[in-house]
């Protein structure tokens, strides 16, 4: 398919013609360098996140030969000047703002611009020049201001690409639908080295370097994810908002504890935070101090929306019961939380002074009670907040006990799609639904999935809230309006070998002041996947089960 014009994937050729025509002038100390860049630098994209009312970030990193095993992307080790450039049109004719920033040598030659001061709800048009090179041209817009009234954002939002398990083809798809907004909802990027995590028939391509451990692995590793085209396309076409899950550092790691014992995790995790803020369109806010890393944060969309994206994994307590599916009476003591005691006040408080037609959680790890058991047992995954029960009590009864209007939680992590409905007490199923779960599937990880007829998981027998499932690859794509949220479930037949179509599997409908589901559309996929489906002892295709089963 190919794609058109307004997505901005203009070849660097082309991008370099529009720059010869509006050349930027040099500060002082960039017409002074003349530094060894005998390539293009601008070998990982450019990309924009967190929009604001009066701006945003943009993001890009110099890096000629991006692969490179110390991380440093065979750059100089000196600092270089970057100029940037906004215009309202994507030629250029229209420059609203440029200046000049440094990428530093010890930051990676990463570059964040933090722009005030610009127009609320407009599209902007932005690229880099380091020398005589330009960057591609990259797409962002302003959120409205915090009063105005919308009459719809265009959302997207995606989880769990793991490189070696396939092409990134649905990250293409999500770029052609010209989204406003996109949200990624954590395992950006995986941890393992080749070899440790095999898709059956094989991964099509393979982790360079060791298993991530130092700042130089973790930056390396970034750079081969962003090399990729398919992700740059998507970085280009709308702003982000990210939040990491577990293997942006390692699998199922809480706070302070790794998954197994490791002296030097906290060093690790220091590593992979610097790496992580480095590589994201992240505002100075999200700067890492050690171990330690405000990722938690909200995003206003005029009075339509309001996005609270939560950090699962850097305040949690350990996993109850060593982890696992299982049934386990610790995951219900009353002390344990998911998200830590700051985090969850600053929610609650963020419910109560809510005036947005919709608030949305964008999370990691599925919220709402998936029990594996059809006994009498309740067997259930300790990674998820069904690990953390009275947490997620609290949080559920804080936003009916504000009156928020219209509760939506995203989730990814489970490398599937899920669409359920949230209620107090999971026990009854006769209960009031008081709010609406969509779940993701992964861009990648797990290979190709497997259609389901009906598109139910056996789960539903006994958790009647389940409302839909497809083991798929893919992302959702929504559409939210003053009186209704709209969720196309996308799915790929494959991702071993790049060029899948994307199709809508299924969509739901989510209207307003009527927390539940109401289903619109069901799309069987037409064809079958070219390749064996992934299917893991539990059914949900976790990674927490994948660990289990799989890693030696």
């Amino acid at each position: 398919m190919a794609l058109t014009r307004r997505t901005l994937l203009l070849s660097s050729a082309a991008v370099g013609a529009a720059g010869a025509a509006t050349t930027l002038p040099l500060s002082a100390a960039a017409t002074a360098y003349r530094g060894p860049l005998r390539s293009d630098p601008f070998t990982l994209g450019v990309a924009s996140g967190d929009p604001e009312p009066d701006g945003f970030v943009l993001w890009t990193r110099l890096a000629p030969t991006p692969l490179a095993e110390d991380g440093l992307g065979g750059m100089p080790s000196r600092d270089v000047p970057v100029e940037w450039e906004i215009a309202a049109d994507e030629r250029f004719r229209r420059v609203v703002r440029r200046g000049v920033t440094i990428a530093r040598a010890a930051a990676a030659h990463t570059v964040h611009v933090e722009l005030t001061h610009l127009l609320a709800g407009r599209e902007y048009f932005y690229r880099f020049r380091a020398e005589r090179y330009v960057s591609r041209v990259g797409r962002t817009r302003t959120a409205p201001a915090r009063w105005a009234r919308c009459d719809s954002l265009a959302m997207s939002f995606v989880s769990c690409s793991q490189y070696e398990h396939g092409y990134f083809t649905a990250y293409r798809r999500v770029a052609e639908d010209e989204p406003e907004l996109i949200l990624h909802l954590g395992d950006y990027q995986y941890e393992y080295k080749a070899g440790d995590y095999v898709i059956p028939g094989g991964n099509p391509r393979d982790h360079l370097g060791p298993e991530t451990v130092t700042l130089a692995n973790y930056r390396q590793r970034h750079a081969q994810y962003k090399a990729d085209p398919d992700l740059q396309a998507a970085h280009a076409v709308a702003p982000w908002a990210v939040v990491f899950d577990d293997h942006e550092v390692e699998n199922n790691w809480a706070d302070e504890t790794p998954e197994r014992p490791d002296p030097d995790f906290l060093a690790r995790r220091a590593a992979a935070f610097q790496a992580y803020y480095e590589n994201m369109p992240l505002r100075r806010t999200s700067i890492p101090r050690g171990i330690d890393m405000q990722l938690y944060r909200r995003i206003q969309w005029g009075r339509l929306a309001t996005f609270h994206m939560l950090d699962t994994r850097q305040f949690r307590d350990d996993q109850a019961c060593g982890d696992g599916h299982k049934e386990c009476a610790d995951a219900y003591a009353p002390g344990r939380s998911i998200t830590g005691a700051e985090q969850e006040r600053w929610l609650l408080d963020g419910f109560r002074r809510s005036t947005a037609q919709w608030d949305i959680l964008g999370q990691q790890v599925f919220f709402g009670q998936r029990d594996n058991n059809a006994g009498p047992a309740v067997v259930t995954s300790m990674d998820s907040w069904d690990g953390y029960v009275a947490s997620r009590e609290r949080i559920t009864r804080g936003w009916v006990d504000a009156g928020v209007r219209n509760p939506v939680v995203l989730t990814g992590d489970v490398h599937a799609h899920w669409a359920d409905e949230l209620k107090l007490d999971y026990r009854d199923p006769t209960t009031r639904t008081v709010g609406t779960e969509l779940v993701c599937s992964s861009i990648t990880s797990g290979g190709n999935g497997a259609d389901s007829a009906p598109a139910t998981h056996p789960w539903a027998a006994w958790n009647p809230h389940l409302r839909f499932y497809s083991n798929q690859r893919g992302y959702v794509r929504t559409r939210i309006t003053p009186s209704a949220m709209t969720a196309d479930f996308r799915v790929l037949p494959f991702v071993t070998t790049p060029g899948a179509a994307a199709h809508t599997r299924a969509t739901f409908v989510v209207e307003d002041r009527v927390p539940g589901l109401q289903q619109t559309a069901d799309t069987p996929t037409p064809t079958p996947a070219p390749a064996p489906a992934l299917r893991s002892t539990a059914g949900d295709g976790s990674d927490t089960v994948r660990q289990e089963t799989e890693r030696p």
